[in-house]
């Protein structure tokens, strides 16, 4: 299973920008997907999550700005962001947990190589 993140980059506060995260491979199911980022000298935190049913959770953070969705046919997640912050700057993360797949597997939980998002002032 690969989960690969596209949309990062550069934005100036109070701008927006969508992240993706297309997970491949020999997937029957996927319980959650999530969003995770680290800041420099920080640890890594949640920011959302969604279950196969539509359930969301979101950081006290970003409730209000950031809006998690996913495409459960495509196995893909994204996060719209916007109002961004120069806090929000960090590299994010997709997660995928609570993975089923085709092959029997013990292993369940996936993370994609991460993408960067910097907001300026």
């Amino acid at each position: 299973v690969q989960l690969v993140e596209s949309g990062g980059g550069l934005v100036q506060a109070g701008g927006s920008l969508r992240l993706s995260c297309a997970a491949s491979g020999r997937i029957f199911t996927i319980s959650a997907m999530n969003w995770y980022r680290q800041a420099p000298g920080k640890q890594r935190e949640l920011v959302a999550a969604i279950t196969s049913g539509g359930s969301t959770n979101y950081a006290d953070s970003v409730k209000g700005r950031f809006t998690i969705s996913r495409d459960n046919a495509k196995n893909t997640v994204y996060l719209q962001m916007n109002s961004l912050k120069p806090e929000d700057t960090g590299v994010y993360y997709c997660n995928a947990d609570g993975v089923v797949t085709t092959i029997p597997s013990p292993k369940t939980d996936y993370w994609g190589q991460g993408t960067q998002v910097t907001v300026s002032l």
